[in-house]
């Protein structure tokens, strides 16, 4: 019998969740997600410090001596996502995501701006902006700005959606594609309610299989990404969803394990459901999200830990390029 991720490629598009470009070969995905943490992460893995050094050199020699490490080191982290970024495309037929710094989440003039500067860096590569995906908060500042870069033709993906408020207000949106994240709703129940979660039960299995049915029902073109997942079952209850995107060690586990696969999300099926439409606008958004002390709570400390990355990848350039003897 075939492997749990053979089967789960015939029905959904398998993305890898990591800035580990040796996972990425291993696995075929054919996508690849990235985000502050994952960079992070990289960063520090001994098989890239020629791709971080170059980098901040790049970095340093752009700005000029008279920058401080901290600028050199802000500019660098924008440049290290593209360089894995580039590394990536190399390798999966597909696209990559790239962030736009988290500390912009609430500002929709900084994060079309940023997301500019981040296809540019891609196009001067030579890499066309089809091929890159825009990863921003879903915050209602970052749902307009996806708005307006979506117009552009510049693809995006929400990210940090924890509530069908969000997710409505992007495929109003016109967005290409949301990230629900599976995981930290599981956490957040669990941590509330003392109870734990298995199966279709797991509350993050249920919030993507609502948006997924609601995208569906309603004729929405914005495909549904499930991610940040805790285990394979949450992975299996979303079969049929239009993307997942999966951890190294999560896609191991698929890959090592054989049992059937039921398809457990399929557009045919939600068109048959009852499902009430909704009409986003701002005043609703953000009534809706206040009424939602999941999604609320959720999505400031995802913020907050992105940001929180930022500042730490920031730190470890400025401490890389001290050591490297070109400090200014």
């Amino acid at each position: 019998m075939p492997s749990l991720l053979a089967q789960l490629r015939q029905m959904t598009t398998v993305v890898a969740d990591t800035g580990d470009i040796h996972s990425i070969e291993k696995f075929h995905p054919q996508d690849a997600t990235t985000n502050p943490s994952l960079i992070t992460a990289a960063a520090q893995m001994p098989q890239y410090q020629q791709i971080v050094d170059d980098t901040l050199l790049a970095a340093h020699k752009e700005l000029g001596s008279e920058a401080k490490d901290s600028e050199v080191a802000t500019l660098a982290f924008e440049r290290l996502a593209v360089a894995f970024g580039q590394k990536i495309l190399a390798i999966i037929p597909g696209r990559v995501s790239t962030e736009v710094d988290a500390r912009l989440s609430y500002d929709t003039d900084a994060t079309i701006a940023k997301a500019h500067s981040i296809i540019d860096q891609y196009k001067a590569l030579g890499i066309p902006k089809e091929r890159i995906l825009i990863k921003i908060a879903s915050t209602w500042p970052g749902i307009k700005a996806a708005e307006k870069l979506e117009k552009e033709g510049i693809h995006c993906n929400l990210t940090l959606l924890f509530g069908l408020h969000q997710a409505i207000a992007c495929a109003e949106a016109g967005v290409t594609l949301v990230s629900p994240f599976v995981g930290r709703i599981l956490d957040w129940y669990k941590k509330d309610t003392g109870k734990d979660y298995q199966g279709a039960d797991d509350p993050g299995v249920q919030s993507v299989t609502g948006v997924y049915n609601y995208f569906k029902k309603f004729g929405y073109k914005t495909v549904v990404m499930g991610a940040s997942f805790r285990n394979i079952g949450e992975i299996k209850e979303l079969a049929g969803c239009d993307l997942l995107t999966i951890s190294p060690l999560l896609l191991a586990e698929l890959d090592s394990n054989e049992a059937e696969l039921p398809r457990k999300l399929d557009p045919s099926h939600s068109k048959g459901l009852e499902i009430e439409k909704l009409t986003i606008d701002e005043a609703t958004f953000n009534k809706m999200h206040a009424e939602d002390r999941m999604a609320t709570d959720k999505l400031a400390e995802g913020i907050k830990g992105f940001s929180d990355a930022l500042v730490n990848l920031e730190k470890l350039l400025a401490d890389r390029l001290a050591k490297m003897g070109v400090s200014a």
